[in-house]
């Protein structure tokens, strides 16, 4: 996995960012189940994993409150 960039995920739609970040909760889990039953391998794919979930995150917030601003504007 290359390292996330959040100009990257700053260009797609609401749709995408919401199935990347179900995505990514997904792998963390597999992560965590591999962990647990002795099966993991490159523990380092838990900070990226983690990483891109926070940049997901804050740009889908970050979106969310543009919206709302743009909303009340008008």
């Amino acid at each position: 996995m290359a390292k996330p960039n959040i100009a990257d995920v700053r260009k797609l739609t609401g749709d995408q960012i919401n199935e990347q970040v179900n995505a990514t909760r997904r792998e963390l889990f597999e992560l965590r189940f591999q962990q647990a039953t002795r099966r993991l391998e490159n523990t380092h794919r838990f900070k990226e994993a983690r990483i891109k979930l926070a940049h997901l995150m804050t740009v889908q917030q970050e979106q969310q409150r543009s919206a709302a601003t743009a909303a009340s504007a008008s």
